[in-house]
């Protein structure tokens, strides 16, 4: 029992930092693909509501200790940005497991001011969606897997 827990908790942290890095945990800890992709759901959700919550603290933290500006203009900022004017918030949580950590994703939601609500609805869909779709994938696909080992 506390064996599979410990999986679990595993699955969840990888997805907290980098989205893919649970499904991929879940395929070497020998999880089905259903509930690599629960626990990596999870993992992505406790980063939004982190990062919601304390998103703005984190920001005038970072502002208080910085040294100097940040660049305004960085190549993420701009492709931040280009989604952002194109798509919103369905777009900044669509591509956030693919293109962005789901820190940086809330981030990003947090820093262009979207409601929390908002941000819970989309980051949720996208993470149902994103983690069901790549757990499966990574389980189903045997060169995934030997190339995991």
């Amino acid at each position: 029992m506390k064996a599979i827990f410990l999986k679990y908790i595993s699955v969840a942290l990888a997805s907290t930092l980098k989205f893919f890095g649970g499904p991929i945990t879940g395929v070497v800890l020998r999880l089905n693909w259903i509930e690599t992709a629960v626990c990596s759901i999870v993992g992505m959700m406790f980063s939004v509501l982190v990062v919601t919550y304390v998103g703005k603290g984190i920001q005038a933290l970072l502002k208080k200790y910085r040294k100097e500006t940040p660049k305004k203009f960085s190549k993420t900022n701009r492709i931040a940005v280009r989604i952002w004017k194109k798509f919103g918030i369905i777009g900044i949580a669509l591509l956030t497991p693919p293109l962005f950590t789901p820190i940086f994703g809330t981030a990003l939601a947090v820093a262009f001011r979207v409601p929390r609500a908002s941000i819970f609805l989309w980051m949720t869909l996208s993470a149902l969606g994103w983690g069901f779709f790549v757990s499966y994938i990574a389980h189903k696909m045997t060169f995934i897997q030997e190339w995991i080992k």
